[in-house]
């Protein structure tokens, strides 16, 4: 037989349920599936090049923090698969690209279509340095060969597959150029490839002038990553993957009418 309480008996056995940590996971309000799904669905798109390590590794963490899904892309699968599961497979996906090749970045962007339907924001980050003079030593043209094609060619090719994207989406197109891209390294190939990039972004933010689109070139000096495993560092001074990572987010969440178009970020007492 159920017996009326007094109110105070009633408010005596809420307290006591409020004491027992049960009742709080009992009372947790849990969102329905379909307004996550319908928050990530809403979500900004970001494509990444050279994802797998150091700066488009570190971009690729603070996107994700920001609310972006993320296209990682870049050679070494095994590198992706893993930062993938750690960001979530549901805002992440995976793409094993060579960017020196038009055929791989057509299946790249082809994915990231299929699977995320836009993109608003693409960072062209895939480069590296083998550090070969043009006088003396030993001759490697197949080093030079691959490093233009993955500096200059690669990135031009990202811009050209997707800027059609980016114009529907009024997004937003950066990409990696370095402070030898402004001052002359001697001894060194890769410095002219970067030079190349700051032209490139000039070309294209004015080619994209009256289209919505957002174009910012980012030049880093020195960092701690695996860019430098087989070359001399010039200095003692280093940045971190993550302190460029920083500067490309303050750049795409600007508003809209705010076009950040270069950001040179060395560490301090770097002389170059």
């Amino acid at each position: 037989m159920i017996q009326n309480r007094s109110e105070e008996q009633v408010e005596s056995s809420k307290g006591g349920m409020q004491d027992n940590p049960l009742y709080f996971r009992c009372m947790t309000i849990v969102k329905p599936h379909h307004q996550i799904m319908d928050k990530m669905k809403n979500a900004k798109v970001m494509l990444i090049t050279g994802a797998s390590t150091g700066i488009g590794e570190a971009t690729a963490r603070r996107a994700v923090e920001a609310g972006w899904q993320v296209v990682l892309a870049a050679r070494s699968t095994e590198n992706l698969l893993a930062l993938e599961t750690e960001l979530g497979k549901h805002r992440v996906m995976a793409v094993t690209c060579d960017v020196s090749e038009w055929e791989s970045q057509q299946e790249m962007v082809k994915r990231t279509l299929e699977r995320f339907g836009r993109i608003d924001a693409a960072f062209a980050n895939a480069g590296f340095s083998k550090g070969s003079t043009f006088y003396g030593g030993e001759d490697k043209p197949d080093e030079w060969r691959s490093m233009v094609l993955t500096n200059v060619y690669g990135a031009a090719v990202t811009a050209r597959l997707v800027l059609p994207e980016l114009v529907k989406s009024k997004g937003h197109f950066l990409v990696t150029g370095s402070v030898v891209g402004r001052v002359t390294s001697i001894r060194n190939l890769y410095s002219a490839t970067k030079w190349a990039v700051t032209g490139m972004a000039q070309a294209i933010r004015n080619e994209m002038a009256g289209t919505g689109i957002r174009v910012t070139l980012v030049e880093p000096g020195v960092v701690d990553s695996p860019f430098w495993d087989h070359l001399q560092k010039p200095s003692a001074a280093e940045l971190h993957p993550d302190d460029i990572a920083r500067a490309v987010i303050f750049a795409i969440e600007q508003p809209p009418h705010v076009d950040v178009n270069e950001i040179m970020i060395r560490p301090t007492g770097q002389p170059l």
